[in-house]
């Protein structure tokens, strides 16, 4: 299975690129399951945070291809994290700039600040001027609420720190099975299914007519698949899976314990 040769081939010696893609699709899970259990829409975050949906959609799917520099990709998390009521700091620092990041056995500390390069300034420079700007954008924005007239005031608050309440993303999962809602792809929209694991189940991942995957994933696993025309999914534990269909609230496949296969085709163009 993937994720057990994963764990056992681990190598020391990959490259920062490698370590840096592994690290983000880590995280990368961790912000859209938790998104998930909020009930937020990427939609919503883009407003909390006032980062581009792209950018948002490339950190949840680990695309780091899709990404700005390293220095920045750790901001975007910071805000993304902050957004859902993490601690941003601590939580995006976890993803690694630059190799000495990579890097804590106090054997070879000393070293790498003796061969500290030029780029590695730089990076520091750039991360300083973020911060900067940051800081100097959230002055400004008070200023501006507080020199607003004060019957504005509490909507622009308000708007500001929507959020929906707790129990609601918990109910949104008791509804209909994935099954029940499939009638929503549009026309030469590219198919997409992310399946969140709440148990260890077995799951067999059919795209395009080629099996993509198949075999138990376990609980905490959250895998992506695309597609152009067709996309089919099959378990043994339809309520151990979350299933979202292009990016949409998750849902139960089915009950626990049960076989359910869900298929979505795109519609036929007239």
């Amino acid at each position: 299975m993937k994720w057990l040769r994963k764990k056992n081939n681990h190598q020391p010696s990959l490259s920062l690129e490698q370590q840096r893609a592994e690290k983000l699709a880590e995280m990368g899970a961790q912000l859209w399951a938790l998104r998930q259990e909020q009930g937020l829409s990427l939609e919503q975050v883009v407003v909390l945070t006032r980062v581009p949906r792209r950018l948002l959609q490339a950190i949840e799917e680990g695309n780091l291809n899709d990404l700005p520099e390293p220095v920045y990709i750790q901001g975007l998390i910071r805000q993304f994290a902050d957004a859902l009521g993490l601690n941003g700091v601590e939580f995006s620092g976890t993803f690694p700039i630059s190799s000495t990041q990579l890097n804590p056995q106090g054997m070879r500390n000393n070293s790498r600040l003796d061969q500290l390069r030029p780029i590695h300034l730089y990076f520091l420079y750039i991360l300083l001027i973020v911060c900067s700007v940051n800081g100097l954008s959230q002055l400004l924005n008070n200023a501006v609420l507080q020199a607003s007239n004060s019957q504005n005031e509490p909507y622009l608050k308000q708007k500001s720190i929507d959020k929906p309440e707790p129990t609601k993303p918990k109910e949104s999962l008791k509804v209909q099975p994935v099954s029940d809602t499939l009638n929503s792809i549009q026309q030469g929209q590219t198919l997409q299914i992310g399946v969140t694991l709440k148990a260890s189940s077995w799951i067999r991942v059919v795209a395009d007519g080629k099996i993509e995957f198949e075999g138990i994933l376990p609980e905490g696993t959250h895998r992506i698949w695309k597609a152009q025309e067709q996309l089919t999914v099959k378990t043994d534990n339809a309520g151990g899976v979350l299933m979202s269909v292009n990016q949409e609230k998750a849902k139960e496949m089915g009950e626990p314990g049960k076989e359910e296969e869900v298929r979505i085709a795109a519609k036929p163009k007239f």
